[in-house]
């Protein structure tokens, strides 16, 4: 039997030590991180790597439910996707773990819980960006991508590719600006 650990964090300016330590310190022999949103199951290449490589009796180990995802359906199938390995999930905070019946049960209840805690807070973020609008506050989200370096850029003949690549961004990006200037 292993147990590995799996720690996730949604955005690349958040910090995997603190899940990472405590997955260790509960003896975890692997640890696998990624710094990926929770949201669905898409590009979440390390825990697709964990999962297709669990054996029969292995444990997958999270801190939390929410760096297993966000939404109910996802980690029921994550938690049948072990399953279908001889594997088990156990959950840290609050403990809980898919060896017993009551544990896939209450696994179920917390993911309900997660995903609609994630719908309120949603729901609460319309709501203050609508209200800030409203009092003529809202500014917006603050500017990932240097607006002026773009054009600069492409004015000297780069490309898009070429772009992305010096500024860091996808070429997605890079269009939607070039798009907006013209």
């Amino acid at each position: 039997m292993t147990r590995i650990g799996y720690a996730r964090v949604s955005t690349a300016d958040q910090d995997l030590e603190l899940q990472c330590e405590k997955l260790a310190s509960e003896g975890c022999q692997i640890i696998r991180s990624e710094k990926v949103s929770g949201a669905s199951r898409e590009d979440r290449e390390e825990l697709a790597t964990i999962i297709q490589f669990l054996r029969a009796n292995d444990e997958l180990v999270v801190t939390r439910l929410d760096r297993l995802g966000r939404d109910t359906r996802d980690v029921l199938n994550i938690v049948h996707d072990c399953e279908q390995r001889g594997a088990f999930v156990t959950v840290l905070d609050p403990h809980v773990t898919t060896r017993g019946d009551l544990g896939k049960l209450v696994l179920t209840v917390l993911g309900m819980v997660a995903q609609m805690e994630r719908r309120f807070i949603k729901e609460r973020q319309r709501e203050g960006i609508a209200r800030a609008k409203a009092n003529g506050v809202y500014k917006g989200g603050r500017p990932r991508i240097d607006r002026a370096a773009v054009l600069n850029l492409h004015q000297r003949g780069a490309g898009p590719a070429a772009i992305a690549r010096a500024l860091g961004c996808s070429r997605m990006q890079v269009y939607r600006i070039l798009n907006r200037a013209n």
